[in-house]
């Protein structure tokens, strides 16, 4: 098995595209009030909210164990409604060389699907793939929606 990997997966949310994708472009902080179990805080290190170029980090909560990523925003398409970030420091880079996520809301008629892609380069055979990683961000997907419906 090699070393570098892709892991994808889709949720079904009820929310509009546009207000999810804003959350995740634009307020990323705000997701920490939606669910604290999971991510309990997002602090902006350098640049502007929105702005690629920006450097966040989050502590956030995997299986009862506390986590932190700090992330650049890579890149932000408002016209398909994604937001890429590549993690630059925290604990996934203890077993992944490199670690970049994609987030992306795409309308379909009245729903709206929420697509996730982790691409990441392990640092050996030994380490597995992060498919607690991709459980984890397709709940937090989940809440947000519940706190976006509910608005």
């Amino acid at each position: 098995m090699g070393l570098v990997g892709k892991l994808q997966a889709e949720t079904l949310i009820a929310a509009p595209a546009h207000k999810f994708h804003e959350v995740f472009w634009c307020r990323p902080h705000h997701i920490a009030n939606v669910c604290p179990e999971k991510i309990q805080t997002v602090h902006l290190h350098e640049g502007d909210w929105g702005s690629p170029g920006s450097v966040i980090e989050w502590s956030y909560v995997v299986d009862g164990n506390n986590h932190v990523a700090k992330e650049i925003v890579e890149a932000i398409d408002e016209e398909n409604k994604s937001v890429t970030f590549k993690v630059i420091e925290g604990d996934l880079l203890k077993e992944y060389k490199s670690f970049r996520i994609v987030v992306q809301a795409i309308p379909k008629g009245e729903d709206t699907w929420v697509h996730w892609t982790l691409e990441y380069e392990k640092l050996n055979k030994d380490i597995p793939p992060p498919i607690k990683i991709l459980g984890f961000v397709v709940h937090v997907s989940e809440d947000l929606d519940d706190h976006l419906v509910q608005a």
